[in-house]
């Protein structure tokens, strides 16, 4: 019987906890200062749609596209510098999350890599090394 992610990371209770975590650790660690300051000083607007669009995107109910639209992600971000250390710092942040938040290993690493293929796809600057 196939599960969703959703279904097998347990639902909305953890998701919230996968999102407070994330962003406790984005706040406070120095290595992730450069993402943190392209967010508001607040983050409730942003858990509450980072929430919504996971539970969707883990196939649970689409909470983000009824509000939103489409969640667009790339074009979203565009206001936002993203290359590979801004990728990496969100990266960083969401698994030290899903250690802390998700028991199952092969689960985690599942969503892992399915983390790192949306936070590459977000990248909108390109580092050219000569």
């Amino acid at each position: 019987m196939f599960q969703t992610h959703f279904e097998r990371i347990g639902g909305q209770d953890t998701i919230q906890r996968l999102v407070d975590s994330f962003y406790a650790h984005m706040d406070e660690l120095p290595e992730a200062y450069g993402i943190r300051k392209m967010h508001a000083e607040d983050l409730a607007g942003s858990r509450q749609k980072l929430f919504e669009f996971l539970n969707g995107w883990m196939g649970g109910p689409q909470l983000y596209t009824e509000k939103y639209g489409h969640p667009m992600l790339r074009r979203r971000h565009l206001p936002f510098t993203i290359g590979d250390q801004e990728r990496d710092q969100w990266l960083m942040c969401m698994k030290l999350a899903l250690d802390e938040v998700v028991e199952s290993e092969p689960l985690r690493q599942e969503l892992y890599t399915a983390f790192v293929k949306v936070a590459d796809h977000m990248r909108n600057q390109v580092t050219h090394h000569h």
